[in-house]
């Protein structure tokens, strides 16, 4: 492991040169804004229309085209949605691209699964924040910083290290700990991470949880607070200092319950499904399904969103959160 902080990277790799932030959006704003306060000349490349436009100028930046961010910046850092990328990069990146450039990503979902492939004369990098972009906007400010993962995928300049160092200090990553990775090795465990435990996984079982109590008789805003309003409450435990702080935190009667009836909800099926999901990435699969849904016009995608939004749970809890008068600051 490879773990680097503020005291062991210089932002000297930065100096003079120009970064293109492309797509203004929850990652986007919050790179931007951090670079600009790091020292960075930045500019901001979004496509005709966009909503963000505004918005970055507002905040004081030059909106350019995609097409002549590119060509401006020194180090073009692509944060736009996975499934989109490509087609930008085919229509406003590709030719833009001139030797001795950084190419530069959050995930690697896209270099990865080849969706793109970069000219052998750019160096190709990646920093990865370990949080949403909000946060990495909010706790910059506050003098703090998010976790990043780093990689270098491609070093023509043989100075991708310290340059893809450079941008991780100046989003504030360093403060935290920046740690090294490779492209697959983030795409796959970020994936993998969403759809077995944070997104897919945790949805699931927050739903079968509802679902049992209320199937049983039991009243669904009841049901509704102890299978997903207090998963917050967990949650952050976990977060402040893992499963120990956690059942520190909670009574005995909840600990050993966990102990005791853990295994038997997420036990050998469950970790044998984890595994079915983990080889769908691996093999690409998941890559595939996801951009022939995008392709397709999403029609699935938002069909299962409906089939959440309008489900009992989902019923439920929109109204008990309109009593909750802390939640409307």
């Amino acid at each position: 492991m490879r773990m680097f902080y503020d005291k062991d990277v210089s932002m000297d790799a930065l100096k003079g040169k120009k970064v293109a932030i492309l797509g203004y959006g929850s990652q986007g704003h919050a790179h931007a804004q951090n670079l600009r306060d790091s020292g960075v000349d930045v500019v901001v490349g979004l496509h005709d229309g966009s909503k963000s436009a505004a918005r970055a100028k507002e905040d004081g930046f030059e909106v350019l085209s995609v097409a002549d961010a590119t060509k401006a910046g020194d180090v073009v850092m692509c944060l736009l949605p996975d499934e989109v990328q490509r087609i930008v990069y085919a229509e406003s990146i590709k030719d833009n691209l001139k030797e001795g450039q950084t190419l530069a990503f959050a995930h690697g979902f896209n270099i990865h699964f080849g969706y793109i492939t970069p000219p052998e004369y750019v160096d190709v990098i990646m920093v990865a924040p370990k949080g949403p972009g909000h946060l990495v906007r909010s706790v910059y400010k506050e003098g703090s910083g998010v976790p990043d993962l780093f990689a270098v995928y491609q070093n023509y300049t043989g100075k991708a290290e310290e340059t893809v160092l450079a941008y991780a200090k100046g989003i504030g990553g360093t403060r935290a700990g920046v740690l090294e990775t490779t492209f697959k090795e983030e795409t796959e465990t970020d994936l993998f991470g969403e759809q077995a435990v944070l997104c897919g996984g945790c949805e699931e079982l927050i739903k079968a949880g509802f679902e049992t109590l209320v199937d049983a008789g039991y009243q669904p805003e009841i049901a509704y607070f102890e299978c997903l309003h207090e998963m917050k409450l967990i949650v952050d435990l976990m977060y402040e200092g893992g499963l120990e702080r956690m059942n520190y935190s909670v009574s005995e009667t909840a600990e050993y319950g966990g102990y005791v009836s853990g295994k038997k909800v997420i036990g050998e099926a469950s970790k044998a499904a984890m595994k079915e999901v983990l080889a769908d990435i691996q093999s690409g699969k998941f890559a595939k399904d996801f951009i022939a849904e995008s392709e397709s016009g999403c029609k699935k995608f938002h069909a299962m969103r409906e089939e959440q939004y309008s489900s009992q749970i989902s019923e439920t809890g929109r109204q008990l959160r309109s009593m909750m008068t802390f939640l409307k600051k």
